[in-house]
């Protein structure tokens, strides 16, 4: 299921590159030709959004490495570090030369040739309906992999969903100040585009980065694997109490399980074993997203138990083993 979601991803992310590519270069140039400084914000929107593809197409490959030696939780991660580079650059390359290209609007004035900015709007047309056709494709996939939350799980695909909301409304900004400018002759509709288009990058950027961020510092694992988690260890008839239980994220579809839990009295080491062995399959079988289960059982009544009781790492605090 995981193989056919990022062949699904990896089309998604290939059709907004191609797009973005053949954007960018029709944007440049027209943007030259009519010097306009949107219509230029926009052809770095669209240079950032095809780098960032790149980014997201080496974290579908890289982040499926097998575990190894150096990496033994494997490699899931890079996912994350992937969709932080991108935001990264939608940040620097697209949010940081939109504003460059407004305030020197505002300084220098622009160009006011209409043959040049007839060509302009009509690239910009021609990259909506690109633009548009793209981001069809990325929600019609987050539709097939559960719409909302559940879709966008993937950060290649929330990406991509976000670059190319982000694509439709940034063309549609710099439509609406060539015209103005066109209309008027004030370059300071244009300018305000330019802006306006930096503006939405850079919330668009510190939104993905963010998110990014929590999943690279280790994310607990979602809320309803942890209940489904919990609710198992304590329906065990073994087991007394569940003193803590700690989970977090490895990659998009794996997590990594931790929990300390109290045994009835009287059971001997064998039948420890046995039950904890059954356990952790139980909890594999249930959460196929608990790819690595660690449990730390200890006996209520026996002197070991009291002192690793009052550990920090019974406890959860800070530098626990």
């Amino acid at each position: 299921m995981t193989t056919r979601s990022d062949r699904r991803t990896r089309v998604t992310v290939l059709v907004a590159l191609a797009a973005n590519l053949v954007i960018a270069v029709a944007k440049a140039v027209g943007g030259v030709v009519a010097s306009s400084p949107a219509l230029l914000s926009e052809a770095a929107h669209s240079v950032a959004d095809s780098l960032n593809e790149v980014f997201l197409l080496a974290s579908l490959r890289r982040s499926r490495r097998p575990a190894d030696r150096r990496h033994p939780f494997g490699y899931g991660k890079e996912r994350f570090f992937w969709a932080l580079l991108a935001a990264v650059g939608i940040f620097v390359m697209g949010g940081c030369f939109s504003f460059f290209q407004g305030v020197d609007a505002l300084t220098n004035g622009g160009g006011e040739d209409r043959e040049g900015y007839v060509a302009g709007l009509i690239v910009l047309g021609v990259a909506l309906l690109a633009e548009g056709a793209s981001l069809l494709r990325a929600l019609y996939q987050v539709r097939r992999q559960g719409g909302g939350g559940s879709g966008l799980r993937d950060p290649a695909l929330r990406t991509v969903v976000a670059e190319d909301g982000t694509a439709v409304v940034g063309v549609t900004l710099a439509m609406a100040g060539m015209a103005l400018h066109m209309i008027t002759g004030e370059v300071v509709w244009e300018a305000a585009a330019s802006l306006a288009i930096g503006a939405l990058l850079v919330y668009v950027a510190y939104r993905l980065g963010r998110e990014a961020r929590d999943q690279l510092i280790g994310e607990a694992a979602d809320p309803e694997a942890s209940n489904r988690i919990r609710e198992l260890l304590r329906a065990q008839p073994e087991i007394d109490s569940v003193e803590a239980l700690l989970t977090m994220k490895t990659g998009l579809d794996t997590a990594l399980v931790a929990a300390r839990v109290d045994l009835m009295p009287g059971l001997d080491s064998e039948r420890v074993e046995e039950v904890a062995v059954r356990i952790k399959r139980s909890i594999a079988r249930k959460v196929p997203e608990a790819e690595q289960i660690f449990l730390d059982i200890t006996d209520r009544g026996s002197p070991e138990a009291h002192e690793a009781g009052e550990s920090p790492a019974a406890t959860g605090e800070r530098g626990g083993a």
